[in-house]
């Protein structure tokens, strides 16, 4: 797992070909606007989220996020745990971020 900056972010998931991007918040906080072509699977769903993951592709690059950056790092770490290679956590979360959004 790795922690990537806004910028850091923005810039490896721009050119990277093989990204799929994960929100990890509640059906709520995502209401309320999410990062284009995201992907949304609640980690608050315990198992449900660890089901949902395992149907993931696990070749591809996961650029995670959540509301401030603390679930989403928890997400990377289960992600390592069962066999994700690549996944970044944005860190300082939704809430911080600067770039397109979906509303």
């Amino acid at each position: 797992m790795a922690d990537l900056s806004q910028n850091e972010w923005e810039e490896q998931l721009e050119k990277d070909t093989n990204a799929f991007i994960l929100d990890v918040r509640t059906p709520i906080e995502v209401e309320e606007g999410y990062i284009p072509n995201a992907t949304n699977i609640d980690i608050h769903l315990g198992q449900g989220f660890l089901d949902e993951i395992e149907k993931l592709d696990k070749t591809k690059n996961y650029y995670v996020y959540c509301r401030s950056g603390a679930r989403s790092g928890q997400a990377c770490a289960i992600m390592n745990s069962v066999g994700f290679e690549n996944a970044y956590n944005l860190e300082g979360g939704f809430m911080n971020w600067q770039g397109e959004v979906v509303e």
